[in-house]
């Protein structure tokens, strides 16, 4: 009787341990998909409670990106993005889907989010408006919108920009896009697309400047707080952040001045 009543109590502390590992795993598997009310930070990341996804298999415009419209004038193409995507939610819940983390993006996370009542994602409805471009290598849920948006010129397809990747790094030389560029005014349009002066967003005013000393933290470049000693030195940023989370996310540091004494 004794060895019986153990090998019944392994049979028991195994099934217990069993449905034990299941339910951690359902569990797990249950928290790679959110759904709640979305803010949105910028054309291409959305955020859900306290996690912020980026869309995945596409990029869109930095909020303090310029593109070239048809008329050859400048237009703040980041914050018109940013708003086409609140108007594609129209403040209906958001369910994001995650496929993973997003490497070039501090902690964030990639996602397909679609919102409550449509078919098709955010992700590929950004892009098929035109406010977003297709990754390499594309992905097959976002080609049909990408080559589409292209083939209409829609967006910012019909004027002239350059990938949000270069903006974002600096690449003065790299491809000019879109249905307006004129090969004879090359010089000019890449002044408009990378201005000396780039105008701040509103409620955007961490300044970052690309620094080849931030290398050796891994990063990109450093952000400059108001009220650090290095903000009023700082008269002509690369990039203009509106939180330090989105500045950290874009691969800057914070300047060293910044940091409070330990």
């Amino acid at each position: 009787m004794p060895l019986e009543n153990s090998f019944a109590a392994a049979r028991a502390f195994a099934l217990v341990l069993f449905l034990a590992l299941s339910g951690s795993l359902g569990s797990s598997s249950g928290a790679s998909a959110l759904t709640a009310a979305a803010t949105v930070r910028d054309a291409n990341s959305i955020q859900l409670g306290d996690v912020t996804y980026r869309l995945d298999g596409v990029d869109a415009p930095e909020l303090d990106q310029v593109c070239i419209d048809e008329h050859a004038d400048p237009w703040t193409c980041g914050i018109e993005a940013r708003d086409q995507l609140a108007k594609l939610i129209n403040k209906r819940p958001v369910r994001c889907d995650d496929v993973g983390p997003e490497k070039n993006f501090g902690k964030r996370h990639r996602a397909i989010c679609t919102a409550e009542g449509d078919k098709a994602s955010l992700n590929e409805q950004l892009v098929r408006l035109g406010f977003a471009v297709a990754r390499e290598p594309i992905k097959a849920n976002v080609k049909p919108a990408a080559a589409e948006a292209k083939a209409a010129s829609a967006g910012i397809w019909k004027g002239c920009f350059v990938a949000p990747q270069e903006f974002r790094t600096g690449k003065k030389d790299g491809a000019l896009l879109g249905a307006a560029c004129r090969p004879d005014r090359d010089k000019e349009i890449r002044a408009v697309l990378f201005p000396e002066d780039l105008a701040m967003p509103p409620s955007c005013s961490i300044k970052g400047k690309l620094a080849v000393r931030a290398r050796v933290t891994g990063n990109i470049g450093i952000y400059h707080l108001r009220g650090c000693p290095s903000y009023p030195a700082t008269t002509k940023p690369d990039r203009w952040f509106c939180s330090e989370d989105d500045a950290q996310a874009a691969g800057f540091r914070k300047a060293y001045n910044c940091r409070r004494p330990k």
